[in-house]
């Protein structure tokens, strides 16, 4: 499969997000580019942008006609007539120009189920992010509203460097935070998180785990907004010991996602009473969940299993062909999740140093 690509600015795709489909606009049609011309269409018509996204399709998924035919800049391209349903796009990516100013054609990344749950995350953090800073072996993300999200302010890295280079590179890149963070992606990185281990840092290995959307919901679930589940998390960081400060930006966070992917809420309640929360994010044929959980007292009764069924068929309702999330390896969730459906598929791991 070639896929096709779309390009659009932030408020355009959650729009889209929120209505299902990417419609077109001043002409008749939705304006696609094949991988090799996309940045001719970039340079063409989105000159000094720096905040594109490269919508990445699957011509197979498109419903409707696409015809190739002459346009601006000229040459022929490709051209959906009619809406293209948003779970037809398999990836989100930004899409800076280079230093120059130029747009270049993209490298596209593996587009199976397992390589893009396990880029969900970072690509949703990316997107968020309020400064991204090139480095050895990839990128620097800053959040400049949640500080202390260790996950929203780190380096993410694919490529391999060793445990030297990712020190150098975090003090300089994560400069007037209070920690320093890594995000390790992929085999070649695994030795680089043992010797930041040696080195004094908090390594988690984790386990990228995927399932298919499927099945109905249980009734016992409902979609809330943010406010609803904050009592629930708040109490959960502050029983770990976090600082009031940390305390709000990490639900803080979430809000800062809701702006470029459709983030939702589910939550079990008792008395009127949110008793258990997880998140689902939906960003076109790709969904994760992350922060299941249930309050101390409240655990046993089934809540957990009920968000993962509920979540698993809200996005088959979406669309969706994949929900990924991320386990610890060495606790007990991994194993939990393996019962309930999800299988191990990538690994990474998450390194920090909090004593600065």
């Amino acid at each position: 499969m070639t896929p096709l690509l779309h390009l659009v600015s932030p408020a355009e795709w959650r729009a889209a997000l929120a209505d299902g489909a990417i419609h077109p606009t001043v002409a008749e049609f939705v304006h696609l580019s094949a991988p090799e011309q996309v940045a001719v269409a970039a340079n063409g018509h989105y000159a000094g942008r720096t905040d594109l996204y490269l919508l990445v399709l699957d011509p197979e998924r498109i419903p409707v006609e696409v015809r190739w035919e002459e346009s601006e800049p000229p040459m022929r391209f490709p051209h959906a007539y009619g809406p293209v349903p948003t779970t037809a796009v398999l990836d989100v990516l930004p899409y800076p120009p280079g230093p120059d100013g130029v747009f270049a054609t993209p490298t596209l990344p593996p587009l199976d189920p397992a390589s893009r749950a396990a880029r969900l995350t970072r690509s949703i953090v990316r997107r968020a992010a309020t400064a991204a800073v090139p480095v050895a072996g990839g990128v620097a993300l800053r959040t400049a509203p949640v500080p202390f999200s260790y996950q929203h302010n780190a380096l993410f890295l694919d490529a391999a460097v060793d445990a030297g280079t990712v020190v150098a590179e975090a003090d300089r890149a994560l400069v007037g935070l209070d920690h320093r963070a890594a995000a390790l992606y992929g085999p070649a990185l695994g030795d680089t998180a043992v010797q930041l281990g040696r080195r004094g840092w908090s390594v988690d290995a984790q386990a990228g785990m995927i399932a298919r959307p499927a099945g109905s919901p249980t009734g016992r679930v409902e979609l809330v907004d943010l406010a609803a589940v904050r009592p629930l998390w708040d109490a959960d960081w502050r029983r770990a010991g976090l600082a009031e400060a940390a305390v709000a930006q990490l639900s803080d966070r979430y809000a800062l996602e809701e702006a470029v992917a459709d983030v939702r809420y589910l939550a079990v309640r008792m008395g009127g009473t949110v008793v258990a929360a997880a998140v689902l994010k939906i960003d076109g044929a790709t969904a994760g969940l992350d922060a299941v959980g249930t309050d101390p007292a409240h655990r046993g009764r089934g809540h957990g299993d009920a968000l993962v069924t509920d979540a698993l068929a809200l996005a088959a309702a979406a669309g969706c062909d994949v929900v990924g999330l991320d386990a610890s390896i060495d606790d007990w969730p991994r194993d939990w999740y393996a019962r309930r459906g999800f299988a191990e598929t990538t690994r990474s791991w998450f390194a920090f140093d909090a004593t600065r």
